[in-house]
Order: structure tokens, then sequence, then C-alpha cells
């Protein structure tokens, strides 16, 4: 006799799947893909507006362009000849503590900031100046501020505009309070650093309420469709085996559009 381990994901019967318990032909057409995904790593539905909120975390990420390592490691692989799997396989395996992990290190951060304020009796403001000030005299960082090519990430402010209509406002979103009070904190010195979308993506997930240990899965889940779009590119576009200039590329593709356009 042997033991039998367990899963509590998904139930596979005869003529039927059951994810988390929900039959997904039942989800199909009526669950949005975001809420699907909170499901299965959460083990509930979100409402409605979560699951919107959820939609526009997968968005924002689905795609930086073709410099970041995740995109020149997906490409290069892919010049070699490789599969599409394996090409997407080198682009999800650089996505590390330096690449995608600021959404899981940024919501740790904002996590101790919290503490620290409970524990010393201080507000967030006070708690946040004081973190900024040992950053500075240290010279360490901190994830989720900041980005190498945005002064304000157009990103940021969709995301904690959809988080307040799912009810993550300021006031009862703990993470989120505590990101803002990062944020005026380097801006008080003279040198801001905004919230970047990473920070924006951790601090909400943590005031969902949302594992730690899977923040850095939605970076992952985001980025595949993107990583699938550049492999594909650059074995249909350009030569095999070529040196990949992380820098020197140029766009060529549609020109700026609306979504009003193609109403």
């Amino acid at each position: 006799m042997t033991d039998t381990w367990h899963t509590a994901v998904t139930d596979i019967q005869p003529n039927r799947v059951a994810v988390r318990g929900y039959d997904i032909a039942d989800l199909m057409g009526r669950v949005s893909f975001g809420a699907a995904v909170y499901l299965i790593l959460t083990g509930n539905l979100p409402d409605e507006k979560t699951g919107r909120l959820l939609d526009a975390i997968l968005v924002s990420s689905i795609d930086h362009g073709a410099t970041p390592p995740s995109c020149l490691a997906a490409r290069t692989v892919a010049s070699t000849g490789a599969s599409l799997s394996q090409s997407v396989a080198a682009g999800i395996m650089s996505i590390n503590k330096h690449h995608g992990g600021a959404i899981q290190d940024c919501a740790l951060a904002l996590g101790n900031l919290l503490s620290d304020a409970e524990s010393n009796n201080q507000s967030l403001d006070e708690a946040a100046t004081a973190l900024v000030a040992h950053i500075k005299s240290t010279g360490s960082r901190i994830s989720g501020f900041g980005h190498r090519v945005h002064r304000k990430d157009p990103r940021t402010a969709r995301l904690f505009e959809l988080a307040a209509e799912a009810g993550l406002t300021e006031d009862k979103a703990r993470h989120v309070a505590a990101a803002r009070a990062v944020e005026r904190a380097f801006a008080a010195t003279g040198k801001p650093l905004p919230i970047n979308v990473d920070g924006a993506i951790g601090a909400i997930l943590a005031d969902l309420g949302i594992d730690p240990a899977v923040f850095n899965g939605f970076f992952m889940i985001a980025r595949v469709p993107g990583l699938i779009a550049h492999v594909t590119e650059e074995q249909t576009r350009e030569r095999p085996m070529r040196r990949i200039d992380p820098v020197n590329h140029a766009y060529d593709g549609p020109s700026p559009r609306s979504l009003n356009e193609s109403k």
C-alpha cells in the first residue's frame, strides 16, 4: 500500500475539471484571467473590482521593451534556433531578485516600516523619514522606488486609482499608505524617488492579503506574453546568432493610438 499525497489546487475527474472547487467550464467566459489567477493562488474568487485590479496588474507588466534582462535572455536564446519553450524559459529564469524581485522586496520593506512605526509609536511619515535618512546615510536602497527610464512611472497612478476603486484607499490600505509615506520622505530631501510599478504592485498585493511567496509570480505570469512576442519577432525578423545590442535598437511598430479609435 502506497502513501497518498494531496493537492488542494485542482481536482480532475472524468468529464470535469475543478479549480479550487469551481468547475472550470463555469469559470470560462464568466471570470477574467486576473480573477482566475487570484483564485488559483489564494483559493478564493475576488469581487468584481478586485478582479479588475488584478487584470490591471497583469497588463501593467506584460512588457517593458527590448532591454530588460528577461527579454534579452529570451531573444539571445531564440537567436540560436532554440524552441519557443526553451527561449521563454530562459527569459523566465532571468526573473530574480534584481529583475522582477522588487515586488516582494518592496512589500516586505513596507511591512517592516509598518512594524517599526507601531513599535516606536511613530506616525508613518516619521518612520518613513527615519528610513529614508538611514538609506541615504548608508548608501543602501529600497526596492519599488525610482526607475531607470521613468521619472514618474505612468502605470503607478493608474494602479492606485483602481486599487482605490477596489476599496484599497490610503486610509484603509496600510502598505499603500506606507509607500506614499516613503515617497513623501524622499521628496522632502529634495531628491524625489517616486513609487514605480513594482512598488505599487507589492503594496497592493500585500494589502489584498496575498501570500508574499507568490508576489513575484505575478510578474512572471504577466511577462510571458511579452516574451513570446519578442521570441517570435526575433526568429522571424532577425538573423540567427546575432550580437544583440541592449541599447541600440529602434521601435518601428504602430504609432500612438487610442482605445477610442477602435470603438
